[in-house]
């Protein structure tokens, strides 16, 4: 492979229109253009799409992108496809015929960049095909779902090296925002990578500022910053249901905000998004499924409503604030209860092996699977209606499923949904004078028409809402005009579908026989702990650092403290004043209107210690008085 000159720059020029590298991409260009094994750590927003992109487009062949963020799948191949790059994906929701396709274009088209779904690995098919295609680089994106050690293992990964083999002088590029120093060797050694090869930017982020607000009213406490923080923000929470109920709140309050989650339709995804990336929209209260792949500069403030259950995944999501440079704000607030519901986690994630078990069979019940049968198949799986079926807990359900997944006995996959598409079958001068039974199916047919490109080359997404407002027909009439459509061969109808799947990975077994190692059971409850008390010990220390103890977890020594963090900022206000600052401060909030404990602890520029102690002490000498309401105000 050539050493990168002014090729590597000039194709970031011509295809994305940067006029130079960010930090440390240049170097893991080189490294791979090098044909060098290589593992990248560079935190949110740093640019690793790019580490990939330049380097495949300035070689003859083709990367295999392994990643196990579907929409973040789609997202890239739209973005490639957009300047110009061939680029196309494999991922389970996928006809027969599509995947068909997909092959030949590798083979044929000259494709440059071919993403696939780690569970892809396991198909024999694929595999056959893969040999045969001009891979020159392996791209392992989220690399840190290989380790065990990591917070987000997933057994499909472990696949990857089967991939190795068929290409053995072929680099691999891992990627990941977040890896401790041991998540980081592990990576190598499952990568099989021939020599350590570790390019890392630094943890620290000089315009994020890290603050911790301890507080029992955590909406009331959200509204107080969001109206004294201005600009785009995100605002995380851990159930879908939560969302909406915050969302609704905000606008209540006067605050521009929108909800997003898994469970969305993809149209309303994208609809939300775009609003909310061209500031239409002020704040989107998101689960964990907002964020990926989103390249919003300007995001001033990143609040955790609920504490998450590791720092990995906190500074993965807090780092979406300030990509630009400009100061912001990543909000964790909590309250007292929140470090047993912390813990409790852990008791969730890892249910009873005789429960996991049970779960087993009954899947094999649902799923019509006999004893000794089911081996590779892929069967879709409801499984809401699978927990109804056999009154079995959500939460822990889940949790066995994954547990059984990484045991390697299925693959549990949490495909919400894949949109509808269609692909015209017939030659253009067969479109006319149908003879067609189901009324407006040459409406239907028309719209389409007029609506899409591409239709004769490729499967194309389509949107029944857009086509219903068109021709102003009823959903039902245009599904059936579709069904009726492709039974003629005039196009492929794939409706859109809304169900994960499960792929049995050795035939079905009598549950006594089903082994839950002690790796993926009692090793991994055990990093989970450890992780767990991590995040407690950051969320709740009142003295050292912030942003010290995120680089320490991440095996980053600092010289310094941050100075702009919020136990950074208390230290400095202690040794800035006198206690009758604090207690004229009080005296005078209290005087205005009864004021609640957090209102003094969040609008005093005191330490927080200082303020509890004084209000304590204003209290018992008779000078303010506690409410029944728990509000504090001055005695009249």
């Amino acid at each position: 492979m050539p050493k990168p000159s002014s090729l590597t720059l000039d194709i970031l020029k011509k295809y994305w229109g940067y006029e130079a590298f960010r930090p440390l991409q240049q170097d893991i260009i080189e490294s791979v253009l090098d044909g060098r094994d290589t593992l990248g750590l560079m935190p949110t927003g740093g640019g690793k799409s790019i580490t990939f992109q330049v380097p495949t487009m300035a070689i003859d062949g083709m990367a295999l992108v392994i990643t196990p963020i579907i929409s973040l799948m789609k997202d890239q191949v739209d973005r490639l496809r957009a300047l110009r790059i061939k680029a196309t994906y494999l991922y389970a929701g996928l006809t027969r015929a599509e995947v068909n396709r997909t092959y030949e274009k590798c083979l044929y088209g000259g494709c440059k960049f071919l993403y696939v779904s780690p569970e892809r690995l396991q198909s024999r098919s694929f595999l056959e095909h893969l040999r045969q295609m001009p891979v020159k680089l392996i791209v392992v994106d989220e690399a840190h779902c290989i380790s065990q050690w990591g917070y987000d293992f997933r057994p499909s990964f472990l696949r990857i090296v089967q991939v190795r083999k068929l290409f053995p002088a072929v680099p691999v590029l891992a990627l990941t925002a977040t890896a401790t120093p041991v998540v980081a060797e592990d990576i190598q050694r499952c990568l099989n990578f021939k020599t350590p090869n570790v390019f890392s930017m630094s943890f620290a982020r000089d315009n994020l500022s890290y603050v911790v607000r301890s507080t029992e009213e955590k909406n009331r406490e959200l509204i107080h910053i969001l109206q004294s923080v201005p600009g785009t923000a995100i605002v995380y929470v851990r159930s879908r249901q939560r969302t909406k109920q915050i969302s609704d709140e905000l606008n209540r309050a006067g605050i521009h905000a929108d909800f997003y989650h898994a469970g969305l339709y993809v149209e309303d995804k994208e609809d939300k998004q775009n609003k909310w990336t061209s500031n239409e929209c002020r704040v989107m209260v998101a689960t964990n499924a907002f964020g990926m792949g989103i390249d919003k500069p300007d995001v001033r403030l990143v609040v955790h409503v609920d504490i998450p259950n590791s720092l990995e995944e906190y500074y993965q999501e807090a780092g979406r604030a300030g990509r630009d440079g400009k100061r912001s704000y990543a909000v964790l607030l909590v309250k007292q209860t929140d470090q047993r519901v912390l813990r409790r986690h852990i008791t969730e994630a890892f249910p009873d092996k005789d429960f996991i078990r049970h779960v087993y069979e009954r899947v094999g019940d649902f799923l019509g699977v006999s004893l000794g049968e089911g081996f590779q198949q892929m069967f879709d799986f409801n499984f809401n209606l699978f927990c109804r079926t056999f009154d079995l807990p959500v939460l822990p359900t889940h949790n066995a499923l994954r547990i059984l997944t990484q045991a390697g006995y299925i693959e549990f996959v949490e495909e919400i949904e894949t949109q509808s598409r269609v692909m015209i079958l017939a030659k253009k001068e067969e479109l006319y004078d149908l003879d067609t039974t189901t009324r407006g199916a040459d409406q239907v047919l028309q719209a389409i028409l007029r609506l899409y490109t591409g239709l004769f080359a490729d499967y194309v997404f389509i949107n029944e809402d857009v086509i219903a407002f068109r021709t102003g027909l009823d959903q039902e009439t245009i599904y059936n005009s579709l069904l009726e459509l492709t039974r003629m061969h005039i196009l492929h109808y794939v409706p859109r579908k809304r169900t994960p799947y499960i792929i049995y990975l050795t035939s079905r077994e009598e549950p006594k026989h089903v082994l839950i190692p002690k790796a993926v059971y009692e090793d991994l409850k055990e990093r989970m702990s450890q992780r767990v008390e991590a995040t407690i010990n950051y969320a709740y220390s009142d003295n050292g650092c912030r942003e010290c103890m995120l680089l320490a977890y991440f095996g980053e020594s600092s010289g310094e403290e941050c100075g702009h963090c919020d136990l950074c900022i208390d230290r400095r206000k202690r040794n800035d004043h006198q206690p009758e600052d604090v207690q004229q401060g009080i005296l005078y909030m209290a005087g205005l209107r009864p004021r609640r404990l957090e209102e003094f602890l969040n609008t005093l520029s005191f330490p927080k210690d200082e303020i509890m102690s004084m209000l304590s002490f204003l209290v018992d000498e008779g000078f303010v008085k506690h409410n029944d309401d728990d509000t504090y105000s001055t005695m009249k």
